[in-house]
Order: structure tokens, then C-alpha cells, then sequence
């Protein structure tokens, strides 16, 4: 990955992060306002020892004096891993156990009913849907959406081994699941088909159900698998080479027929990347292993046709740190429809694509009790490595109204420090009447930031394993 790409990522995920970070931030301060609760700090990013931009610096209470009163103060910390509001009279990540031994004051959150404090703590999270449903309307609105209907897969799927033990065959295309009809191909396709239990699929001009297995399927196995559990029949035809790569140094081009792999007959894309998975897994499995013998495990005997008419070569091509040869192949040039949306119309789209974005992502956390969902959990590397490589505005608001989603979800779980723990405590006192004592709240404050330093040196150390180490060529 060459400067340049990590450098637009970067970017690309800062401004998405900046943004949503202010927005649920901001829910919490417009509630605390709404109800006349003191909000002593709005910071962007933390401010650890120190900051980058303080309305209460003198330079800036100079230009704009009304601010040195000002009850709140506004900055930006050189920390990027979030931002904050100090709402006064609450026990949060400040842990400014000071001012909660004074008399309790009317404008402190711990002053107010328990229903305003609710708003308070759910007034960032509910911030982060209404920002995803904002943003996925407007995208509908401006770019409206393409998708490829199932009935236009003309040439069907390839199923790896897994897949056809329950019966599926290489050229099938699923058309129903449970009865319903499935109209488009989306990667949601996935989930829907682990948790399936009849499957019906185009079989030539016969229509076939097949019963799926009762326990249901992993979906990361579905996906992480090599080959995946299904994919779209794509051919050993190239489509387009990247600059630089081993492909472009070899003299493909667009339509180059790769033949064969290190003395294997290929014909799809699905074959190429199983021999392309095999020579890494020898790699990884080879005691001893340096970045000498590392390169030369990763070159690969290709037999090609560079065009249709010419006749069969072999070249050895060098695989770069990522196992990438540096070319796309040709996907079958299926016809896609596109639906365009009114100011109107956009706005039911955009929650419903919203609704499936949560329901989805609420299905799939199951999977992190798992040794593989454990090692899919990423920090911000990760999550920057979804954006594309080139900026592309739609990419980036889709993506940024996913990420918003993400937080969402994240902030409500009842994990003391977060919104949702606070949150449970509320629903406590609600029915007991009771509130958990100062020194119980620090505790639990305690605890929670210690859970959640534990699952970001989980998340940190699941990136250094998957893309900085194969950077370094480790």
C-alpha cells in the first residue's frame, strides 16, 4: 500500500470520525442544554495534559471576549480516539470525584429526574441513527441506488466444498429462501442464508429446494473461507492491471486468459485465488520463516494467453506483501438497475436502509464470543481499511453513515463507562428508586474503562497481526 493510499484513508477516516464524534458528543450537550444542565468542557478528540485549540486561551478570549464567561468550554484535543463532553455532576471518564463531594448544585446532571438524565445519556446515541438516516437519505436523493437483480446472474455461482456437501452445484442460483423471493444479490445475502432453512435454486430450468443443515451456518466461516462459500462464476480473465504491479511488470492486459498456477489448470477467479491461498498458508506454516524465503515462497509459475489468438507463456511472477498479483479479473457484464429517489421518497429509503444496517450488524456481534469473531475486532487501522483508495464521496457518506451505525450500537452496549451502562443504572434507580452510591459509580467507571482498554489493545494488536506485520513482510 503506497504512501499516497494510506495517506487519502487517513483522511478519509478522520473526517468521517471528526464529524460523527461532535454529532454524538452534541446530543449529549443539546439535552444537558434543553434541560439547564451545566456542560463545563465540548471537546473534539482527548486532551490528555494538554490541547491543540481552547476557547479559553487567551488569544482567543481577546478576539471573542463573550467566551471568557461562557460556562462551557470548547477546544480540540491531539488525541484522535474520540471526544467528550464533561457534563457537571456526573461521574464519567474525568473521574473528577472532587466536585461530587460538594453539595449537589440545581444545573448538576446528578440534580435532575431521572428520565432528563435518560435523554441526557441516550441523546448521543439517538444522535448517531438520526445522523446515519440523514446521511443515507441523502445519498439516495443525490446518487440513488444500483443493485444487481438475482434473475440477471445468468451464469450463476461457484460453491466451495462446504457449500456442496448440502447439495449446492457449481452453475446454481439461489432464487428463494424460506419461501421468499431473493430480487438482488448483496453481500447480505450471507447472513440471510446462515440462518436459513430451505434454500431454492435455479438449476438449468429446474427449480431444486434444498434443506439447509438445522444448526445453521457460521456466517465468517461463509466469508472468510477460500474459496468463499459462494461467489459469482468469474473467469481467469483479466479486466485491469495496477500500475506498478507484477502483472503490469509481466506484460498483462485486459483480457490475458490465465491458464494455469504452479502446475495447476485454472479456469475462474475462485481456482486462482485457492492456489494464491495455499502458497501463503505454506508460508505461514514454515517454522523459521524469513523475509528471503518469504519472497520466495510468494513467486508464482503463471501460464497465460496474453490474447485470445496467441499462443500459451509462462512467466514467474513475485506476489507483493498482501499476496496480490495486481490484477482485477472480468466479472460477467451482468445489467444492473438503478432507482432513483425524490426529496420525499429518499427519506423512507434511507431508514430502511438504516433498519437493515442495524438489525444486521446487531445479528452478526454474536459472532464476537467467537476465537474468529475475537480476531476480526479492529481499531481505527481496520476501520480505515474500508475506505477506498481513491476518495469517492459516496463511498465516504455510505461508509460514514455505517461507521455512525457502528458507534450507535457500540455506545449502547451496558458497559459501565459507556452511554448504556449509565443507562442501565438509570433503569435501576427508576425501579428501585434508589441511586448507586458515589463510590459504587467510581467502581463501576473503573471497571468499565478498564474492559474497554482491554478490548482496544484486543482490536489493536488484531491490526498490527493483519496489516502491519504482512507490511513489514513479518
Amino acid at each position: 500500500m503506497d504512501v499516497q493510499v494510506v495517506l487519502i484513508k487517513t483522511l478519509q477516516l478522520l473526517c468521517c470520525l471528526s464529524l460523527l464524534v461532535v454529532l454524538h458528543e452534541g446530543g449529549h450537550f443539546g439535552f444537558s442544554k434543553l434541560f439547564g444542565v451545566k456542560v463545563e468542557k465540548f471537546y473534539m478528540f482527548f486532551d490528555y495534559k494538554f490541547h491543540l485549540f481552547s476557547t479559553r486561551s487567551k488569544w482567543f478570549t481577546r478576539l471573542f471576549p463573550h467566551f471568557k464567561n461562557n460556562e462551557t468550554e470548547y477546544g480540540i484535543g491531539w488525541i484522535p480516539l474520540g471526544g467528550y463532553v464533561k457534563i457537571s455532576g456526573m461521574i464519567d471518564e474525568s473521574m473528577d470525584l472532587e466536585q461530587m463531594k460538594k453539595p449537589a448544585q440545581a444545573n448538576e446532571f446528578r440534580s435532575q429526574k431521572v428520565w432528563k438524565r435518560f435523554f441526557i445519556m441516550f441523546g448521543g446515541v439517538l444522535m448517531n441513527f438520526l445522523t446515519a438516516w440523514f446521511i443515507y437519505s441523502a445519498v439516495m436523493f443525490t446518487w440513488g441506488r444500483d443493485y444487481l437483480p438475482m434473475r440477471e446472474i445468468t451464469q450463476g455461482f461457484q460453491f466451495n466444498k462446504e457449500a456442496q456437501s448440502i447439495g449446492f452445484r457449481d452453475g446454481d442460483i439461489p432464487v428463494a429462501i424460506d419461501g421468499k423471493e431473493i430480487v438482488e444479490y448483496s453481500p447480505s445475502l450471507f447472513r440471510t442464508l446462515s440462518n436459513a432453512s430451505a434454500v431454492t435454486v435455479l438449476r438449468g430450468n429446474e427449480e431444486v429446494t434444498l434443506q439447509m443443515p438445522e444448526k445453521g451456518l457460521n456466517m465468517l466461516e461463509m466469508l472468510q473461507s477460500v474459496p468463499r462459500f459462494m461467489s459469482l462464476y468469474t473467469p481467469a480473465i483479466v479486466d485491469s492491471v495496477a500500475p506498478g504491479s507484477a502483472a503490469q511488470k509481466a506484460g498483462f492486459q485486459r483480457g490475458t486468459r490465465l491458464l494455469a498456477v504452479n502446475g495447476k489448470e485454472i479456469s475462474t477467479k475462485v481456482d486462482f485465488d485457492c492456489e494464491v491461498t495455499i502458497r501463503r498458508q505454506d508460508v505461514l506454516a514454515a517454522p523459521g520463516c524469513t523475509h528471503a524465503d518469504s519472497l520466495k515462497q510468494r513467486q508464482l509459475q503463471v501460464v497465460y494467453q496474453l490474447t485470445e489468438d496467441a499462443q500459451p507463456d509462462t512467466v514467474m511472477l513475485q506476489l507483493d506483501d498482501e499476496y496480490k498479483m495486481g490484477v482485477a479479473f472480468m466479472i460477467p457484464d451482468y445489467k444492473q438497475e438503478h432507482v432513483s429517489y425524490t426529496l420525499l421518497s429518499c427519506i423512507p429509503a434511507g431508514l430502511q436502509q438504516g433498519w437493515r444496517t442495524l438489525t444486521g450488524y446487531v445479528n452478526d456481534m454474536k459472532y464476537l464470543a467467537s476465537a474468529d469473531g475475537a480476531k476480526s475486532v479492529g481499531s481505527f487501522i481496520a476501520i480505515g481499511n474500508i475506505f477506498p483508495s481513491a476518495w469517492d464521496w459516496q463511498q465516504f457518506w455510505f461508509l460514514t453513515a455505517f461507521i455512525s451505525i457502528i458507534l450507535a450500537v457500540m455506545n449502547i452496549l451496558p458497559i459501565p463507562g459507556l452511554d448504556g451502562g449509565h443507562i442501565v443504572f438509570l433503569f435501576w434507580e427508576g425501579i428501585t428508586g434508589k441511586q448507586p452510591s458515589d463510590k459504587a459509580a467510581e467502581w463501576f467507571e473503573k471497571i468499565g474503562l478498564g474492559l474497554l482498554i482491554l478490548l482496544m489493545l484486543l482490536a489493536f494488536s488484531n491490526d498490527v497481526r493483519n496489516f502491519i506485520l504482512p507490511l513489514l513482510g513479518l
